[in-house]
Parts: structure tokens; C-alpha cells; sequence
């Protein structure tokens, strides 16, 4: 019989590289601000959800929207843009894709940019609820590794990594007898919402 789990914490994210960066969007972003913030309307945010970021490489500063009933946020920059959502579920992702249209077709209409290639991550930490969380993650351990020491192995991780596609399995650092599980994916930019849902799924 499966393994009955629970996900006290999860986390989606999705980047956004832009085919060229739009150095307007450094300098002269008012536009582009006003018609984010009336395309995120529904989802009520006000104008202290808007955090000017200043700080870190030039590819990391911009804008940021903040959904706090939704618990995600937008951010643009000028050579990429960045959806996140805390508490994360599949029951979400229609919303999840309402935000991200609204957000990023505004963007790219009122900016020019096309997007080059679309990030995924999903991460998620599990709990089970009878089973230690190493009983779980023993069948991924090579046994060549097992047969190093004869005590009991008290943690273990694993990184896997394709082309455009990386899962990593590790023990949990925030949730008590947890399994960290996450799964990053590269999609080319034209991917419909869509077709990256079921892929992910």
C-alpha cells in the first residue's frame, strides 16, 4: 500500500528569458508599470505590493508585484521576468496560469519583448505519515555507496540532470522526517501555458 504524505511546503516558479533585453525597461518603465498593475487589479493588489528592487546584478533588478492573497508574485527585469507562488497545488494551476497570462501578456505587449525560453521549478517538501522518511529513500542509494560503512545511512541526495531537465532528492532541512523533492524543466518560448502543465503534470 502506498505511503499516505502531506506537503507542508511547496513552491512553483516560472522564468522567463527574453529573446533580446529591453534596456527601456531599466529607464522608462512607467507604462509598462500602469498596465501591470490594472491587469493584476483582480487579484487585489495595491500599490505598497510594488517593490522597486535595486539591489544585486543588473539582470536581477526590476519590479515586483506582490499577490499576497495568492501568495505569489511577478517580477520583470530587463532581460527576463520571473512568476513565483508559495503553497503551490495542482488545484491552482487554472489560477496560476490566469496570473501568469495576465501578467506576462501585459509585459510583453506593452514592452516588445518575446520570450526566448520558459524555466520551470516545482519543489516540494513531503512529510509521510507512518514510514521514516529514509525507509522511502533507501531504493535510490547505489548500493555501492551502502556497502561503503555497515551503520545505517541517516540521510541521503541525489541530483539527476538531463539537457533541459533536473530532478534533485534530498532529505528535508525544514519539515521533520521530510523528503525534498524538486523538479526544474526548460521549455522553448513559444510553449502554450497549456502544454506545459501537462508536461509537468
Amino acid at each position: 500500500m502506498p505511503e499516505i504524505i502531506v506537503t507542508p511546503i511547496s513552491y512553483f516558479e516560472v522564468m522567463i528569458d527574453y529573446e533580446e533585453p529591453n534596456v527601456k525597461l531599466w529607464l522608462d518603465r512607467a507604462v509598462v508599470v500602469q498596465a501591470l498593475f490594472s491587469a493584476l487589479k483582480p487579484w487585489k493588489i495595491s500599490v505598497d505590493d510594488v517593490e522597486i528592487i535595486t539591489t544585486g546584478k543588473p539582470s536581477e533588478q526590476g519590479l515586483k508585484f506582490k499577490l499576497p492573497e495568492q501568495h505569489a508574485a511577478f517580477f520583470f527585469g530587463p532581460a527576463l521576468c520571473r512568476f513565483t507562488k508559495d503553497n503551490a497545488s495542482w488545484e491552482s494551476a487554472e489560477e496560476i496560469i490566469q496570473i501568469m497570462d495576465a501578467a506576462f501578456s501585459t509585459l510583453a505587449k506593452t514592452s516588445g519583448i518575446l520570450a526566448a525560453s520558459q524555466k520551470t521549478i516545482i519543489a516540494l517538501h513531503i512529510q509521510p505519515k507512518t514510514l521514516p522518511f529514509m525507509e522511502i529513500l533507501r531504493p535510490f542509494i547505489p548500493q555501492q555507496l551502502l556497502a561503503v560503512e555497515n551503520d545505517t545511512p541517516t540521510s541521503m541526495a541525489t541530483i539527476l540532470k538531463w539537457n533541459k531537465r533536473r530532478v534533485t532528492i534530498d532529505g528535508s532541512g525544514h519539515v521533520a522526517n521530510g523528503i525534498f523533492l524538486r523538479f526544474e524543466r526548460e521549455f522553448n518560448g513559444t510553449a502554450s501555458y497549456e502544454e506545459i502543465v501537462t508536461t509537468l503534470r
